[in-house]
């Protein structure tokens, strides 16, 4: 069986167990509209667009990591050997960055809808703003997928995903929020894809590092 057909029914696996665990889809849902309503009943919808931006992230940030933390964590030791026997290591961690990228996306757009109906919706240049949320939702993915993977393999599993995710995530977040200026009119740069392509570059190479170091954190 080729990598491509594995990452096929590894991806239809991932989506069946969600489906069957709905109370982990259940509880992000409810920590993204709840995170919304507070910003709400404390802000108002006076809210600038800087505040905006930032606010927004860290919803989406904190929901990544919820989302995600879960990915080999939950997974069991005898399932994982499971998996191994059968299975490339690169179809393993392919399937579940494809799953959480879908997943991440799904839960960026509904916080964006959620925020635009609630507190409103400043973005001047739509396009631009959903490209950035489809590279971070991407970003997001492959970094904490990753992550995850390795913290499962150690005692105190959400420390270290918080250490080894800080240094990744914040020069991520830094472009994504000159994005996001930049969406809302804060900002004024005609070479913006300079910055989406830095975003790229930065999911490439995370992706890359992640293919050609799980197969050894697979075999541990």
């Amino acid at each position: 069986m080729n990598i491509l057909t594995e990452t096929k029914h590894l991806l239809l696996k991932e989506i069946r167990l969600e489906f069957r665990q709905k109370y982990a889809i259940s509880g992000i849902l409810l920590y993204v509209i709840s995170t919304v309503f507070v910003v709400y009943i404390t802000l108002g919808q006076e809210v600038g667009g800087a505040v905006w931006a930032a606010l927004f992230w860290i919803i989406v940030l904190f929901a990544s990591v919820n989302a995600i933390a879960k990915s080999f964590v939950q997974e069991s030791p005898r399932r994982q050997l499971y998996y191994y026997s059968l299975s490339n290591p690169a179809s393993v961690i392919l399937a579940k960055m494809i799953y959480n990228g879908l997943l991440l996306l799904a839960i960026s757009f509904l916080a964006f809808f959620v925020f635009s109906v609630v507190v409103g919706n400043p973005i001047k240049y739509p396009w631009l703003f959903y490209q950035t949320l489809a590279l971070g939702a991407l970003g997001f993915s492959i970094t904490f997928t990753f992550i995850s993977a390795i913290s499962a393999k150690a005692n105190q599993s959400a420390t270290l995903m918080a250490v080894l995710s800080f240094p990744v995530i914040i020069p991520m977040l830094m472009t994504l929020m000159r994005l996001t200026k930049i969406s809302v009119g804060l900002m004024t740069d005609s070479a913006y894809y300079k910055d989406m392509l830095i975003l790229l570059c930065i999911d490439v190479i995370l992706g890359a590092l992640a293919f050609i170091l799980f197969p050894y954190l697979w075999r541990d």
